[in-house]
């Protein structure tokens, strides 16, 4: 693919024209890629893999940036899925607009005490490219890292602009993609669209609606101890064994990894339960042969259906069946599990991508944060360390003035809140 790459949009007049930031910008193409918070895939992990051969260092991620954090679809050498946003070099790069050479962090007055540098993973040399859009808008960085200090020759930067366009490629090819390459499924971004469109069509007649998500149990051992292609094989039949279970309008579609998805139209809370039984007995009833004897998969699932006033979105829909499904993992998996509440709560919030930040103590202290839903009584958004953050903060959003908020729940990743 080889698309052209302009000049960033940003804080060019078609920007203003639209009424929207730089940033609303930028985070609104990161939500058209729909990549964040996605299980991790074979074609990043090898571009990934690719660099670390190619420069030798010890760290490699391919980060991604959203309001509040970094976040990482691939990595080698780092622990963490994702750090805050505003110490990490891969948003300076962004920022910057052009790839970022830091031979040693320790003596560049920028980043010397920086907390990534001066502590965990003791970055001393970094070198990030940014991935650029066809359309200009900069995702976040492909970058590589060491804890001591080093060169970075014009020819070395030319092969990480390189293999940062490759990752841009990946991502639009996904884009592209309407079914899963390997099992036939809808891809998520299809998927979503045609569940929202689903959803949409049964609030309007006001006929049920029902989701399930499907996660394979333990799958990572299956793939560490009979193969790559033998997991491939159980994906596929998963998929198949799902698919047999249909009768008539139902859709299934890979989210990613081992994880799926299956629409319901016209199919209440019961009804979706019983056909989540049968499929996960289903994919339990397959067997996969090879030379050396033969192995079964199960999965975890969990059911969860559309509220009587249709005031939901695929969002929401996924939220509250991802609940139910680590509570069948919680319970031992290899089981059904249904939504414990209704989905309701959040009627009227509109989807939306943007930072913030939260204000606390009088203004003594701003946490970042990026906006998910709003309305015009609640607000979801996500924030790391929400489970210690106090009831009651300022909610800034770009361009808005300070509104009070009080929280009304919280999960691992965030919170939502009603403004006072």
């Amino acid at each position: 693919m080889t698309a052209e790459r302009r000049t960033p949009a940003c804080g060019t007049e078609g920007a203003h024209a639209l009424g929207r930031s730089c940033e609303d910008l930028r985070l609104a193409a990161l939500a058209r890629y729909d990549v964040m918070d996605t299980p991790g895939e074979e074609a990043f992990d090898r571009i990934v893999r690719l660099t670390q051969k190619v420069f030798r260092t010890s760290m490699v991620t391919i980060s991604l940036i959203d309001g509040h954090r970094q976040w990482f679809k691939a990595r080698h050498g780092v622990g963490p899925q994702e750090t805050a946003r505003g110490p990490a070099l891969c948003s300076s790069t962004i920022e910057q607009g052009s790839p970022l050479i830091v031979t040693d962090a320790r003596r560049d007055p920028r980043f010397a005490q920086n907390p990534f540098v001066t502590g965990e993973p003791h970055i001393r040399f970094y070198a990030g490219a940014p991935l650029v859009t066809p359309d200009g808008q900069m995702l976040g960085t492909l970058c590589v890292m060491d804890q001591a200090q080093r060169a970075f020759t014009d020819d070395e930067r030319e092969i990480l602009v390189d293999l940062a366009r490759i990752v841009i490629d990946e991502l639009e090819l996904r884009l592209l993609a309407d079914a899963d390459a390997l099992t036939g499924a809808l891809s998520r971004r299809a998927f979503r669209a045609e569940a929202q469109k689903a959803i949409d069509q049964a609030a309007h007649a006001e006929r049920p609606l029902s989701l399930i998500v499907i996660d394979l149990d333990h799958f990572k051992r299956v793939n560490d101890t009979y193969g790559h292609d033998r997991g491939d094989a159980a994906l596929i039949g998963s998929v198949l064994a799902c698919a047999a279970q249909f009768a008539g309008r139902e859709r299934i579609g890979r989210l990613g990894g081992e994880e799926f998805a299956v629409l319901l139209p016209d199919v209440g809370t019961d009804r979706a339960l019983s056909v989540a039984e049968r499929i996960r007995e289903a994919i339990r009833g397959e067997t996969y042969a090879f030379r050396e004897g033969t192995f079964r998969v199960t999965a975890s699932l969990g059911v969860t259906s559309a509220p009587a006033d249709g005031a939901c979105d695929i969002d929401m829909l996924l939220r509250s069946a991802d609940m139910a499904l680590y509570q069948a993992k919680a319970a031992g998996r290899n089981r059904c599990v249904v939504a414990a509440s209704p989905i309701g709560r959040g009627a009227g919030l509109r989807r939306v991508l943007k930072r913030g930040s939260l204000v606390l103590g009088a203004g003594r202290e701003s946490v970042p944060c990026t906006v998910r839903a709003v309305s015009a009584g609640r607000v979801r958004l996500d924030v790391l360390g929400a489970a210690e953050l106090p009831t009651r903060f300022d909610l800034v959003m770009d361009g808005e003035d300070p509104a009070p908020c009080r929280v009304v729940t919280r999960s691992e990743r965030g919170l939502e809140a009603a403004f006072e």
